[in-house]
């Protein structure tokens, strides 16, 4: 399997020349020279088995370039009961992705149960464990520097806290996530682990790790990676839990499913997308966006709009405070016909600040109809009223983001059709919002019952790319 890059100027590699690294060299994103794909026959094999099957079946086919021992000895060690223990609902553990219904065709599918609380769990330990092997073939070391609106930097700061030859420049925006979210990055006190605090929004943060990233001599004099969902073996790794909610959803390979996903940065959602460009029966992909509804505008009018810092709200489903979705581009890459210069010059106008229009293009047709896009949106008032109805009708408590997407989903559900809304995080992540909606603390797995009170050590700097290249200068050896 070899890559290449949306934007068309970069030359091709494989699976572990991509792992350690972000952007390709000519700004765009790695993706697969063609989706390798899965018949009838290998979908009727794959029904009965575990995530740790699965998850060799399908990333064997991305990642060929490691040894077969190897790659099954990584993925054993990652998805295990004891790493995907904090189930709140009573599931096994040792499903690591139980599949929870609320009634006849609507599920929530757990991804939540890691270290951290929050699905990005899912990929973010095997990634750990992916980039430690991969520095240990060579004694090389890797600093990563990365970008979060609230749960990817915990993710990924739990997977890579103590692993050798890894330091972690985690930048989030001040005092924008949630307290527990804060507490949960700001608490360690690793020596390999340093948070910033960026006065600004999500986005303000994101373009810095682009902006290094692009900096092809600084990044490799730094030795820079990252771990955000623009790394190809992250957005790989989420592929796996479609196939496993699908399967956990149906009795049969003849079945259709569709999929409601929180979306923000397009990651999660775009692992359904090539889920569905490998051969699973997909029906509809569900974009569900809070009151940052960029994804939503697009797949409703075919206008794609990135909003400026001053326009990013603050919301309570912070995680999704997102108004430029680096992993949209991937999606728009497929969207038409894999045209990398087409690509380039649509980013050229994102870059820019202007949005690009596709509504009279053709295209826009194809999104929903080759596709299987739809969308819908949420804000605080229905969140909280999905919150009340989802402990009410089901007793089941559920955080602000997957109350986005089950408010989106219940509008969008067909009769007959298994609709399964993936979880984003525990509702412990974001208590004040659960308080103020179902008027009682939500349960927290043991161990972080006083997370909030521990000590804290952190950075604050502004939005400022020379200062940010001068701090990992500083510390990055």
């Amino acid at each position: 399997m070899h890559y290449l890059s949306t934007r068309g100027q970069a030359p091709q590699k494989r699976f572990t020349e991509i792992l350690l690294g972000g952007l390709m060299e000519d700004g765009g994103l790695a993706m697969p020279v063609q989706y390798p794909t899965f018949s009838r026959a290998d979908l009727d094999a794959m029904r009965g088995m575990d995530y740790r099957q699965l998850a060799f079946a399908i990333l064997s086919r991305f990642a060929d370039d490691i040894p077969a021992d190897d790659l099954k000895a990584l993925i054993d060690r990652t998805y295990t009961a004891d790493v995907y223990r904090n189930t709140v609902s009573g599931s096994d553990a040792r499903d690591i992705t139980p599949l929870y219904t609320l009634e006849s065709d609507l599920h929530l599918l757990e991804l939540s149960n890691g270290p951290t609380l929050a699905f990005k769990d899912m990929a973010m330990q095997l990634l750990g464990n992916l980039f430690e092997y991969a520095l240990a073939k060579t004694g090389a070391e890797l600093n990563i520097f990365g970008a979060t609106s609230g749960d990817t930097g915990s993710s990924a700061e739990y997977a890579m806290r103590g692993k050798r030859g890894i330091r972690v420049f985690m930048l989030s925006p001040h005092q924008k996530m949630s307290r527990f979210q804060t507490a949960q990055m700001f608490s360690l006190q690793d020596p390999n682990i340093f948070n910033i605090a960026v006065r600004g929004v999500f986005d303000d943060c994101q373009d810095m790790v682009k902006a290094v990233s692009n900096d092809l001599d600084f990044k490799a004099r730094y030795r820079i990676g990252t771990v955000n969902s623009i790394n190809w073996a992250r957005v790989s790794a989420q592929v796996v839990y479609y196939f496993k909610g699908y399967f956990a959803a149906t009795k049969s390979n003849d079945e259709q499913v569709s999929f409601t996903v929180p979306s923000g940065n397009f990651g999660n959602v775009c692992a359904g997308h090539i889920a569905r460009m490998m051969g699973l029966p997909i029906r509809h992909l569900v974009v569900a966006t809070n009151e940052n509804d960029v994804l939503d505008e697009f797949f409703r009018t075919g206008v794609y709009r990135p909003r400026a810092t001053a326009e990013t709200l603050h919301t309570t489903s912070p995680s999704m405070d997102i108004s430029k979705a680096s992993n949209f581009e991937r999606f728009i890459y497929d969207l038409t016909g894999r045209d990398a210069d087409r690509v380039r010059a649509l980013w050229g106008e994102v870059d820019r600040g202007r949005p690009f229009d596709l509504s009279d293009s053709g295209l826009f047709g194809k999104v929903a109809s080759d596709y299987g896009f739809q969308s819908g949106s949420s804000n605080h008032a229905h969140r909280l009223a999905t919150m009340r109805l989802a402990q009410a009708r089901w007793g089941r408590a559920i955080d602000t983001h997957t109350a986005d997407g089950l408010k989106v989903a219940l509008e969008r559900r067909e009769a007959g059709v298994p609709m399964v809304v993936l979880e984003t995080a525990l509702p412990a992540k974001f208590s004040e919002t659960v308080v103020e909606a179902l008027g009682r603390e939500p349960v927290r797995p043991a161990g972080m019952e006083n997370l909030e009170s521990l000590p804290q050590r952190f950075e604050v700097m502004d939005a400022d790319v020379a200062a940010m290249k001068a701090f990992i200068a500083q510390h990055a050896d």
